[in-house]
């Protein structure tokens, strides 16, 4: 594989943003880590958390390790802390996120796959909000999301915001979703969301897996029977596991295993 830092400048944000990404490679001499690559790979957005950045996923997995013979690219964006979404501050990162870093991304490295059913999104905590956020809300664009210890129902959680507590203001969460007693049937409810996909025929394959000793696992157990009761069967994974690294660093391949890809021909 090879690990590409790339500094450049969104045009939707209107500011320098940075990604790190991973791209196949024929490395069959490469003790350890042998792979090959073909034209036309799939690609994976994996997102990262509130507190994190675009370099967290290499530092806190073996991401690198888990796709070196799977002729996929991984690219992880910092996307600062407005939960991928187009901000009532006025920056637009799900518009980024969704339509602009794609483009960017196939732009820089023509060997990506521009076929829908070749892009993938996961993230944890609010970039499994986020991945989801970006699917249902852009399904032309991801055939498949995953959620990884999500907050998947933040309509809910804004209602619950007085007793559940949040190191952030009030001012803060105002700043990123407007009107928080407004949330409910909105563009920033992912029950509403896939309800529209599903009605339209446009709903992308949805993995949802969350610890069983996570602060976060009471919400991810009431939204999967949210979309069972609509209709809408995400596949479900829970099991032991907190709010850290050592649960996504195994949850995160169970993810690649769940994602279409196939290995390259043998030349």
């Amino acid at each position: 594989m090879a690990l590409m830092h790339v500094d450049f400048f969104s045009r939707t944000l209107g500011m320098c943003m940075n990604m790190d990404v991973i791209l196949p490679e024929n490395t069959e001499g490469l003790i350890g880590m042998g792979g090959k690559a073909q034209a036309g790979f799939p690609t994976l957005y994996l997102l990262h958390g509130m507190s994190d950045d675009h370099t967290i996923w290499q530092r806190r997995t073996n991401i690198e390790r888990y796709v070196a013979d799977k002729n996929l690219a991984v690219v992880m964006p910092s996307t600062h802390l407005a939960w991928y979404t187009d901000t009532a501050y006025g920056l637009n990162y799900l518009t980024y996120i969704s339509e602009e870093l794609p483009a960017v991304c196939r732009g820089f490295f023509r060997g990506m796959s521009e076929k829908r059913e070749d892009t993938f999104i996961a993230g944890l905590s609010m970039g499994g909000y986020g991945a989801w956020k970006a699917a249902l809300t852009h399904p032309e664009t991801f055939s498949h999301a995953a959620s990884l210890s999500g907050a998947v129902d933040m309509p809910v959680r804004m209602s619950r915001r007085a007793t559940l507590g949040t190191k952030a203001s009030e001012a803060y969460w105002q700043g990123i979703f407007g009107d928080l007693d407004k949330m409910e049937n909105g563009p920033h409810d992912l029950l509403y969301l896939a309800k529209n996909c599903k009605a339209a025929g446009t709903l992308p394959k949805l993995f949802q897996c969350c610890g069983t000793e996570d602060a976060l696992y009471p919400m991810n157990a009431e939204m999967r029977q949210k979309l069972l009761d609509a209709g809408i069967s995400p596949t479900w994974e829970e099991g032991p596991g907190d709010h850290n690294w050592a649960y996504w660093d195994e949850t995160i391949q169970r993810v690649l295993a769940w994602l279409p890809l196939e290995k390259p021909a043998e030349k």
